[in-house]
């Protein structure tokens, strides 16, 4: 499969998933019903499962190992931060305070994958 391709498609989905958090986010501070609606559990799954494929493809395409790369680790990493504090932001917090905070903190989190993913650097802006 061509990497530009994979590339395209991760950078989309990426996009669509911020989307996705950003509304559900929305829904969850005003309390609204959508955020149960069947929909809105599913797509965002299906899309993640897109891009986590895409990553994946993208690596096996040119060969590279996250190990041998930090700041891929550190994407995968930051990664599982964002899903943790995203789960406790939109269905796990037991308040409302606490999913203010987890969505405040997954939201932060994405920024720093997406800087990693700019800079190909750890600690982004440091060279």
């Amino acid at each position: 499969m061509d990497y530009t391709f994979l590339r395209t498609l991760h950078i989309a989905t990426v996009h669509l998933t911020l989307i996705l958090f950003l509304v559900r986010g929305f829904w969850m501070l005003t309390d609204s019903g959508l955020l149960n609606a069947r929909w809105a559990r599913i797509v965002p799954h299906i899309n993640d499962t897109l891009l986590l494929t895409a990553a994946i493809a993208m690596l096996v395409v040119a060969g590279m190992n996250p190990i041998d790369q930090p700041w891929l680790l550190a994407k995968i990493i930051g990664l599982l931060a964002y899903i943790g504090l995203g789960t406790v932001a939109l269905k796990r917090g037991k308040t409302k305070t606490a999913r203010i905070w987890a969505l405040v903190a997954a939201l932060g989190v994405f920024g720093y994958i997406m800087a990693v993913a700019i800079t190909k650097q750890v600690i982004p802006g440091i060279s």
